[in-house]
């Protein structure tokens, strides 16, 4: 009996001291990975992008990490014309602006949210394309219809402040003269006129919003179109069915040509 009991006290012994000893045997942190968690557009009511530049079915998202399934193209650029960089659909200009070699982080990331000087700036690529994707107003006409099914765009060149793009558009115009044809006339007869000829490849530089509001009134505002006449303005006594004091931009940059004219518009030429 002694002995028995003498043994039991010797056990608990053992387990006391075992007990104050500290373990180190067990790693605290052993670096899992945690839970991945995706952003995405929300609001799509059949398709959704996510910040991984994929896009999927509203109901194909996974329910807890948000994110598409990552099969299919990653950064799809489906239904987007990469010349004018605007898509018919929003959530495939969001995934096709989220590729690296289409919007550079550090540019997006100086874009402000607004146009005041105050205005802040996204936080990220993601916010940018998302932001930017939504509403362009270069694609407005009249401020509540669209001029082209391909009103989701994501160019950094009609919205930024930080004078990054417009600086490197001007350096692109050096030894040229910019000028406005008279109604009708082409860009070929506007810098012949001068004694000078027309530049075509310095076109693609003015044809956007900024160059038109630079040079032109655009009091009708400016917006996209289609025409080799562009970029142009239509003149204030134009029938109303085409915008008069309206500045024009085409999103095919294949149609820019000297050559172009039309009657209701006044061109922007780049001459040398």
């Amino acid at each position: 009996m002694e002995r028995s009991r003498g043994d039991r006290l010797l056990s608990i012994l053992i387990i006391l001291s075992f007990s104050s000893l500290k373990i180190s045997a067990i790693r605290r942190d052993i670096g899992l990975p945690g839970k991945l968690v995706c952003r995405n557009t929300v609001q799509g009511r059949y398709l959704l992008s996510d910040d991984n530049g994929y896009v999927c079915s509203a109901l194909s998202v996974d329910t807890s990490s948000r994110c598409c399934p990552e099969k299919g193209e990653r950064f799809s650029c489906q239904g987007c014309n990469l010349v004018s960089q605007c898509c018919n659909s929003y959530e495939y200009c969001v995934s096709c602006c989220l590729n690296p070699t289409r919007t550079q982080q550090d540019l997006a990331m100086r874009v402000k949210v607004a146009k005041p000087v105050t205005a802040g700036t996204y936080r990220s690529v993601f916010d940018f394309c998302a932001g930017r994707c939504r509403h362009n107003s270069a694609s407005v006409v009249h401020e509540n219809a669209y001029a082209s099914d391909f009103h989701h765009c994501f160019s950094l060149q009609s919205n930024t402040s930080a004078g990054v793009v417009e600086s490197n558009s001007e350096a692109k115009l050096t030894g040229i003269d910019v000028i406005i044809g008279r109604r009708g006339e082409s860009c070929n007869s506007a810098c012949k006129s001068r004694g000078q000829s027309c530049v075509p490849n310095r076109l693609f530089v003015l044809n956007n919003c900024e160059f038109l509001q630079k040079y032109m009134r655009c009091k009708g505002s400016c917006f996209a179109s289609i025409g080799s006449d562009q970029p142009a303005e239509v003149v204030d006594d134009a029938p109303k069915n085409v915008n008069p004091g309206a500045c024009l931009y085409t999103q095919i940059e294949g149609m820019l040509s000297c050559d172009g004219s039309h009657h209701h518009t006044k061109r922007l030429c780049p001459c040398a």
